[in-house]
Protein backbone atom coordinates (compact mmCIF):
# COMPACT_ATOMS: atom_id res chain seq x y z
CA UNK A 1 0.00 0.00 0.00
CA UNK A 2 1.28 3.46 -0.81
CA UNK A 3 1.54 6.48 1.23
CA UNK A 4 -0.12 9.01 0.16
CA UNK A 5 1.47 11.98 -0.52
CA UNK A 6 2.29 14.96 1.72
CA UNK A 7 1.38 18.45 0.64
CA UNK A 8 3.68 21.03 -0.78
CA UNK A 9 2.84 23.41 1.76
CA UNK A 10 2.78 20.97 4.64
CA UNK A 11 2.66 24.29 6.97
CA UNK A 12 -0.45 25.88 5.69
CA UNK A 13 -2.21 22.16 6.36
CA UNK A 14 -1.27 22.63 10.29
CA UNK A 15 -4.21 23.19 12.74
CA UNK A 16 -4.86 27.44 13.26
CA UNK A 17 -3.77 27.24 16.89
CA UNK A 18 -0.44 25.16 15.94
CA UNK A 19 0.59 28.00 12.62
CA UNK A 20 -0.16 30.87 15.83
CA UNK A 21 2.43 29.27 17.89
CA UNK A 22 5.24 29.35 15.49
CA UNK A 23 4.36 32.97 14.38
CA UNK A 24 4.67 34.11 17.71
CA UNK A 25 8.41 32.47 18.29
CA UNK A 26 9.63 34.41 15.45
CA UNK A 27 10.07 38.54 15.76
CA UNK A 28 7.07 40.33 14.96
CA UNK A 29 8.30 42.07 11.80
CA UNK A 30 9.13 38.71 10.16
CA UNK A 31 5.50 36.99 11.36
CA UNK A 32 3.69 39.96 9.22
CA UNK A 33 5.74 39.04 6.30
CA UNK A 34 3.93 35.72 5.94
CA UNK A 35 1.71 37.67 4.54
CA UNK A 36 2.92 37.54 1.14
CA UNK A 37 3.27 33.97 0.74
CA UNK A 38 -0.30 33.77 -0.63
CA UNK A 39 -4.02 34.97 0.22
CA UNK A 40 -4.14 31.92 2.86
CA UNK A 41 -1.47 33.39 4.61
CA UNK A 42 -2.54 37.20 4.34
CA UNK A 43 -3.84 37.67 7.56
CA UNK A 44 -2.78 34.47 9.57
CA UNK A 45 -0.44 36.67 11.49
CA UNK A 46 -3.16 38.89 12.55
CA UNK A 47 -4.05 36.41 15.11
CA UNK A 48 -1.37 35.71 17.04
CA UNK A 49 -1.74 36.33 20.28
CA UNK A 50 2.11 37.35 21.75
CA UNK A 51 3.39 40.64 20.37
CA UNK A 52 6.87 41.49 21.57
CA UNK A 53 8.32 44.54 19.86
CA UNK A 54 11.44 46.05 20.77
CA UNK A 55 14.36 48.38 19.62
CA UNK A 56 17.61 47.20 18.70
CA UNK A 57 20.60 49.39 20.07
CA UNK A 58 21.82 51.33 16.54
CA UNK A 59 20.15 54.77 15.52
CA UNK A 60 18.16 54.55 18.52
CA UNK A 61 15.64 58.12 17.77
CA UNK A 62 14.86 56.46 14.20
CA UNK A 63 14.67 52.84 15.38
CA UNK A 64 11.79 53.96 18.22
CA UNK A 65 9.90 56.15 15.60
CA UNK A 66 10.16 53.48 13.36
CA UNK A 67 8.75 50.83 16.38
CA UNK A 68 6.09 53.05 17.26
CA UNK A 69 4.77 53.42 13.67
CA UNK A 70 4.95 49.86 13.55
CA UNK A 71 3.17 49.35 16.76
CA UNK A 72 0.30 51.48 15.76
CA UNK A 73 -0.12 49.76 12.18
CA UNK A 74 -0.13 46.12 13.32
CA UNK A 75 -2.61 47.02 16.25
CA UNK A 76 -4.94 48.56 13.74
CA UNK A 77 -4.86 45.49 11.80
CA UNK A 78 -5.42 42.84 14.43
CA UNK A 79 -8.14 40.55 14.48
CA UNK A 80 -8.06 38.97 17.35
CA UNK A 81 -7.37 40.01 21.11
CA UNK A 82 -3.82 40.58 22.12
CA UNK A 83 -3.18 38.20 25.47
CA UNK A 84 0.45 39.48 25.88
CA UNK A 85 2.53 42.43 25.03
CA UNK A 86 5.88 43.18 25.57
CA UNK A 87 7.57 46.26 24.85
CA UNK A 88 11.48 47.33 25.13
CA UNK A 89 12.51 50.62 24.33
CA UNK A 90 16.14 50.92 24.88
CA UNK A 91 16.58 54.72 23.85
CA UNK A 92 17.96 56.95 26.89
CA UNK A 93 18.20 59.76 24.71
CA UNK A 94 15.50 60.55 22.83
CA UNK A 95 12.51 58.25 24.33
CA UNK A 96 11.01 61.33 25.96
CA UNK A 97 9.72 62.72 22.47
CA UNK A 98 7.47 59.27 22.11
CA UNK A 99 5.45 59.25 25.60
CA UNK A 100 2.41 60.88 23.88
CA UNK A 101 2.50 57.63 21.29
CA UNK A 102 3.33 54.75 24.28
CA UNK A 103 0.02 56.23 26.49
CA UNK A 104 -1.92 55.95 23.24
CA UNK A 105 -0.44 51.98 23.06
CA UNK A 106 -1.43 51.39 26.16
CA UNK A 107 -4.69 53.09 25.85
CA UNK A 108 -5.67 51.16 23.24
CA UNK A 109 -4.73 47.58 24.76
CA UNK A 110 -6.99 48.67 27.95
CA UNK A 111 -9.90 49.60 25.93
CA UNK A 112 -10.01 46.85 22.83
CA UNK A 113 -7.76 43.90 24.36
CA UNK A 114 -7.81 41.20 27.41
CA UNK A 115 -3.84 41.43 28.10
CA UNK A 116 -2.91 38.92 30.23
CA UNK A 117 0.71 39.18 30.26
CA UNK A 118 2.15 42.93 30.22
CA UNK A 119 5.73 43.60 29.95
CA UNK A 120 6.92 46.99 29.90
CA UNK A 121 10.98 48.14 30.21
CA UNK A 122 12.02 51.11 29.60
CA UNK A 123 15.73 53.11 30.04
CA UNK A 124 16.64 55.90 32.57
CA UNK A 125 16.55 59.15 30.83
CA UNK A 126 20.38 60.89 30.49
CA UNK A 127 18.45 63.33 32.90
CA UNK A 128 17.92 60.63 35.17
CA UNK A 129 14.32 60.85 35.02
CA UNK A 130 12.25 58.05 33.62
CA UNK A 131 9.10 57.34 31.68
CA UNK A 132 5.43 57.48 33.87
CA UNK A 133 3.02 55.12 33.29
CA UNK A 134 -0.15 56.44 32.32
CA UNK A 135 -3.16 55.62 34.53
CA UNK A 136 -4.60 53.47 31.89
CA UNK A 137 -2.52 50.94 32.67
CA UNK A 138 -4.84 50.32 35.69
CA UNK A 139 -7.26 49.52 33.53
CA UNK A 140 -5.96 46.15 32.46
CA UNK A 141 -8.27 44.09 34.54
CA UNK A 142 -7.45 41.30 33.06
CA UNK A 143 -3.85 40.84 33.90
CA UNK A 144 -2.26 38.04 34.98
CA UNK A 145 1.68 39.02 35.16
CA UNK A 146 2.41 42.49 34.80
CA UNK A 147 6.79 42.65 34.52
CA UNK A 148 7.33 47.05 34.72
CA UNK A 149 11.50 48.14 34.32
CA UNK A 150 12.70 52.09 34.96
CA UNK A 151 9.12 53.56 34.74
CA UNK A 152 7.21 55.85 37.11
CA UNK A 153 4.10 54.10 38.66
CA UNK A 154 2.66 56.85 41.26
CA UNK A 155 -0.67 57.56 40.41
CA UNK A 156 -3.27 58.61 42.92
CA UNK A 157 -4.30 54.85 44.36
CA UNK A 158 -7.78 54.91 43.53
CA UNK A 159 -7.95 52.06 41.17
CA UNK A 160 -9.79 48.84 41.99
CA UNK A 161 -7.35 46.52 41.48
CA UNK A 162 -5.80 43.61 39.42
CA UNK A 163 -8.51 40.70 40.88
CA UNK A 164 -6.49 38.19 38.55
CA UNK A 165 -2.49 39.40 38.91
CA UNK A 166 -0.44 36.16 40.18
CA UNK A 167 3.05 37.78 39.30
CA UNK A 168 4.41 41.21 39.61
CA UNK A 169 7.69 42.62 39.18
CA UNK A 170 8.84 45.77 39.51
CA UNK A 171 12.61 46.44 38.61
CA UNK A 172 13.74 50.27 39.43
CA UNK A 173 9.84 51.90 38.77
CA UNK A 174 9.52 54.83 41.12
CA UNK A 175 6.75 54.48 43.43
CA UNK A 176 5.34 56.11 46.94
CA UNK A 177 4.95 53.40 49.87
CA UNK A 178 0.76 54.24 49.71
CA UNK A 179 0.98 53.21 45.89
CA UNK A 180 2.69 50.47 46.45
CA UNK A 181 0.39 48.89 49.09
CA UNK A 182 -2.26 49.87 47.43
CA UNK A 183 -1.33 48.10 44.61
CA UNK A 184 -0.36 45.15 46.54
CA UNK A 185 -3.68 45.19 48.45
CA UNK A 186 -5.50 45.19 45.78
CA UNK A 187 -4.09 42.42 43.71
CA UNK A 188 -5.72 39.28 46.13
CA UNK A 189 -5.01 36.79 43.79
CA UNK A 190 -0.55 37.58 43.98
CA UNK A 191 1.44 34.38 44.23
CA UNK A 192 4.73 36.09 43.32
CA UNK A 193 6.05 39.44 43.96
CA UNK A 194 9.97 40.35 42.66
CA UNK A 195 10.69 44.19 44.54
CA UNK A 196 14.13 44.81 42.44
CA UNK A 197 14.38 48.51 43.74
CA UNK A 198 16.83 50.89 44.41
CA UNK A 199 16.44 53.30 47.42
CA UNK A 200 15.77 56.62 45.00
CA UNK A 201 13.10 54.64 43.55
CA UNK A 202 10.70 55.29 46.63
CA UNK A 203 9.12 58.69 46.69
CA UNK A 204 8.24 60.26 49.86
CA UNK A 205 9.97 60.27 53.01
CA UNK A 206 7.64 58.03 54.46
CA UNK A 207 7.94 54.82 56.27
CA UNK A 208 6.17 51.51 56.50
CA UNK A 209 6.69 47.82 58.74
CA UNK A 210 6.80 44.03 57.39
CA UNK A 211 3.41 43.87 59.54
CA UNK A 212 1.66 46.20 56.71
CA UNK A 213 3.95 44.57 53.69
CA UNK A 214 3.20 40.99 54.45
CA UNK A 215 -0.65 41.86 55.29
CA UNK A 216 -0.95 42.91 51.55
CA UNK A 217 0.85 39.37 50.43
CA UNK A 218 -1.51 36.80 52.05
CA UNK A 219 -1.17 34.15 49.37
CA UNK A 220 2.54 35.26 48.13
CA UNK A 221 4.67 31.76 47.56
CA UNK A 222 7.66 33.15 45.83
CA UNK A 223 9.35 36.66 47.06
CA UNK A 224 12.28 38.90 45.83
CA UNK A 225 13.56 41.54 47.16
CA UNK A 226 16.43 43.68 46.39
CA UNK A 227 18.19 44.63 49.74
CA UNK A 228 18.48 48.12 49.01
CA UNK A 229 14.71 48.75 49.88
CA UNK A 230 14.65 46.47 53.09
CA UNK A 231 15.22 49.81 55.27
CA UNK A 232 12.08 51.13 53.95
CA UNK A 233 10.51 48.26 55.78
CA UNK A 234 12.20 47.64 59.04
CA UNK A 235 12.08 50.58 61.52
CA UNK A 236 14.93 49.22 63.68
CA UNK A 237 17.84 46.45 63.23
CA UNK A 238 16.84 44.30 66.29
CA UNK A 239 14.03 41.93 64.99
CA UNK A 240 10.31 41.97 66.54
CA UNK A 241 7.83 39.00 67.06
CA UNK A 242 5.02 39.86 63.82
CA UNK A 243 0.96 38.63 64.34
CA UNK A 244 1.46 37.50 60.68
CA UNK A 245 2.83 34.49 59.09
CA UNK A 246 3.18 33.41 55.49
CA UNK A 247 2.30 30.27 55.57
CA UNK A 248 2.20 30.21 51.76
CA UNK A 249 5.56 31.42 51.18
CA UNK A 250 7.77 28.63 49.82
CA UNK A 251 10.91 30.85 47.89
CA UNK A 252 12.53 33.61 49.44
CA UNK A 253 15.55 35.28 47.31
CA UNK A 254 17.64 38.60 48.75
CA UNK A 255 19.80 40.10 45.90
CA UNK A 256 22.37 42.43 47.02
CA UNK A 257 22.64 42.37 50.79
CA UNK A 258 25.79 41.88 53.35
CA UNK A 259 26.57 40.05 56.27
CA UNK A 260 28.60 42.66 57.72
CA UNK A 261 27.15 46.29 56.97
CA UNK A 262 23.72 45.48 56.29
CA UNK A 263 21.56 45.75 59.76
CA UNK A 264 18.20 46.37 57.87
CA UNK A 265 18.65 43.35 55.51
CA UNK A 266 19.49 40.77 57.77
CA UNK A 267 17.17 41.77 60.33
CA UNK A 268 14.43 41.75 57.44
CA UNK A 269 15.66 38.02 56.36
CA UNK A 270 15.42 36.72 60.28
CA UNK A 271 11.74 38.12 60.24
CA UNK A 272 10.91 36.21 57.24
CA UNK A 273 12.72 33.26 58.07
CA UNK A 274 11.09 32.87 61.51
CA UNK A 275 7.67 33.76 59.99
CA UNK A 276 7.26 31.96 57.00
CA UNK A 277 6.74 27.97 58.46
CA UNK A 278 6.99 26.08 55.22
CA UNK A 279 9.89 27.89 52.95
CA UNK A 280 11.21 25.53 51.00
CA UNK A 281 13.93 27.49 49.33
CA UNK A 282 16.32 30.35 50.25
CA UNK A 283 18.72 32.39 47.65
CA UNK A 284 21.16 35.43 48.70
CA UNK A 285 22.49 37.23 46.44
CA UNK A 286 25.89 38.95 48.70
CA UNK A 287 27.11 41.68 47.90
CA UNK A 288 30.96 42.09 47.43
CA UNK A 289 33.48 44.86 48.42
CA UNK A 290 34.06 47.59 50.54
CA UNK A 291 33.15 46.48 54.73
CA UNK A 292 31.82 49.07 57.02
CA UNK A 293 33.78 49.61 60.63
CA UNK A 294 30.16 49.71 61.90
CA UNK A 295 29.52 46.14 61.57
CA UNK A 296 26.21 44.67 62.61
CA UNK A 297 25.92 42.08 65.01
CA UNK A 298 24.61 39.18 63.23
CA UNK A 299 24.26 37.80 67.13
CA UNK A 300 21.21 39.71 67.44
CA UNK A 301 19.37 38.02 64.84
CA UNK A 302 21.08 34.06 65.92
CA UNK A 303 19.13 34.90 69.05
CA UNK A 304 15.92 35.57 67.67
CA UNK A 305 15.82 32.40 65.70
CA UNK A 306 17.08 30.55 68.55
CA UNK A 307 14.24 28.51 68.65
CA UNK A 308 13.21 28.21 64.95
CA UNK A 309 13.60 24.65 62.51
CA UNK A 310 12.98 25.06 59.08
CA UNK A 311 10.79 22.33 59.11
CA UNK A 312 10.43 21.72 55.11
CA UNK A 313 13.62 24.13 53.65
CA UNK A 314 14.91 21.76 50.96
CA UNK A 315 17.23 24.25 49.16
CA UNK A 316 19.88 27.41 50.40
CA UNK A 317 21.63 28.69 47.45
CA UNK A 318 24.09 31.73 48.11
CA UNK A 319 25.91 33.68 45.31
CA UNK A 320 29.24 35.67 45.61
CA UNK A 321 29.80 34.10 49.15
CA UNK A 322 33.09 35.64 50.91
CA UNK A 323 33.85 32.89 53.43
CA UNK A 324 33.62 35.54 56.29
CA UNK A 325 32.24 34.28 59.77
CA UNK A 326 28.91 35.73 59.29
CA UNK A 327 28.37 34.06 56.54
CA UNK A 328 29.28 31.21 57.85
CA UNK A 329 27.57 31.24 60.91
CA UNK A 330 24.73 31.78 58.88
CA UNK A 331 25.01 28.83 56.79
CA UNK A 332 25.82 26.56 59.70
CA UNK A 333 22.70 27.96 61.67
CA UNK A 334 20.66 26.50 58.05
CA UNK A 335 22.40 23.24 57.93
CA UNK A 336 22.02 22.31 61.62
CA UNK A 337 17.90 23.62 61.65
CA UNK A 338 16.92 22.04 58.55
CA UNK A 339 15.84 18.23 58.99
CA UNK A 340 14.93 17.80 54.86
CA UNK A 341 17.57 19.77 53.11
CA UNK A 342 18.95 18.11 50.23
CA UNK A 343 21.26 20.90 48.56
CA UNK A 344 23.38 23.64 49.67
CA UNK A 345 25.14 25.69 46.56
CA UNK A 346 27.56 28.22 46.86
CA UNK A 347 28.88 30.02 44.79
CA UNK A 348 32.21 31.44 45.73
CA UNK A 349 35.62 33.32 44.11
CA UNK A 350 37.70 32.29 47.04
CA UNK A 351 39.31 28.64 47.96
CA UNK A 352 36.45 26.54 47.49
CA UNK A 353 38.46 23.65 49.70
CA UNK A 354 38.41 25.36 52.73
CA UNK A 355 34.75 26.52 52.62
CA UNK A 356 33.48 22.76 52.24
CA UNK A 357 35.81 21.18 54.60
CA UNK A 358 34.25 23.91 57.45
CA UNK A 359 30.73 22.96 56.47
CA UNK A 360 31.48 19.20 55.99
CA UNK A 361 32.55 19.54 59.99
CA UNK A 362 29.68 21.52 60.91
CA UNK A 363 26.49 19.17 62.77
CA UNK A 364 23.81 18.94 59.95
CA UNK A 365 20.35 17.95 60.73
CA UNK A 366 19.68 16.16 57.42
CA UNK A 367 21.82 13.91 54.85
CA UNK A 368 22.60 17.41 52.91
CA UNK A 369 25.19 17.73 49.68
CA UNK A 370 26.90 20.44 49.74
CA UNK A 371 28.29 22.07 46.40
CA UNK A 372 30.77 24.41 46.81
CA UNK A 373 32.07 25.80 43.30
CA UNK A 374 33.82 29.21 41.48
CA UNK A 375 32.67 30.64 38.22
CA UNK A 376 36.46 30.84 37.40
CA UNK A 377 36.80 26.55 38.06
CA UNK A 378 36.55 24.31 35.79
CA UNK A 379 35.05 21.47 38.18
CA UNK A 380 32.45 22.19 40.94
CA UNK A 381 33.68 20.89 44.71
CA UNK A 382 30.87 18.56 46.15
CA UNK A 383 30.40 16.59 49.63
CA UNK A 384 28.02 15.02 51.42
CA UNK A 385 27.91 12.77 54.91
Amino acid sequence: MKAKPLPEDIITTLPQTIIETILCLVPIDEATRTSVLSMEWRYKWTTIPKLFFSTPSWDQMMETSKLLSAIHHVMSLRNDPIQEFTLRINDEIHFSKFGDEVDQIILDLSRFHKVKNLTLQFDEYRDGSIFNLPFSVFSLHHLTELDLSWCGLDHQPTFDGFGSLTTLSLHCVNISRKTLLHLLSNCPSLKSFSLLMIEEGIIGPERSTMIELFECLPRIEHLTVRSDITQWFVPDLVPHELPISLIHLKHFSLEEMSFYNDGYGLTFLAILIKNSPNLEEIELEVQSGFFSNEEYHWGIWLEYLKDVWLEHLIELTIFHFSNLEPELKFVKFILARSPKLKTVSIVTEVEESEILQTLLHAPRASAVEIDVWSPEGSEASEGSP
